[in-house]
């Protein structure tokens, strides 16, 4: 009965609001608002508007658990170090890069190899350099930096 009672009342102000929007607004506002006043009906007779109040309270006690609840403050609190941690990682790893990679087997330590000799400055201009040279001088003509 709790949930006829609703309906009707949500019927009632939609009723209320249709006819005040019939005399302000006109007839398209008064077909409207006669849509929205039929909705709470269907929303009873298929069980939805107690579907939906029950999901609405499972939300609310889920957020409210969330909030007062140390365990839960504990456990957002590990699996944000988590992430931090994991983030970190992925920076130092990137900015090791593959100089300290674990050696493949079968392969001379770094130290039993003779050091390498300092290479000559032969520059070779990579052609996408190049490319990008050209684009860098015409956007600084035209003044785009």
């Amino acid at each position: 009965m709790a949930w006829a009672a609703l309906t009707v009342s949500l019927m009632l102000v939609g009723g209320i609001y249709t006819w005040w929007a019939f005399r302000r607004r006109g007839l398209a506002a008064r077909l409207r608002g006669a849509a929205f006043t039929l909705v709470p009906l269907p929303l009873l007779l298929t069980n939805t508007l107690e579907l939906a109040s029950d999901l609405t309270g499972s939300v609310l006690d889920w957020a409210g658990d969330l909030v007062f609840s140390l365990a839960t403050w504990a456990g957002l609190l590990v699996a944000a170090v988590a992430v931090v941690l994991f983030v970190v990682s992925g920076f130092l790893l990137r900015r090791q890069g593959e100089e300290h990679a674990a050696p493949e087997p079968g392969a001379k330590s770094p130290d039993a190899l003779p050091a390498a000799k300092p290479k000559r400055s032969s520059r070779v201009v990579d052609p996408v350099d190049a490319e990008m040279a050209e684009i860098e001088a015409l956007l600084r003509k035209r003044g785009i930096t």
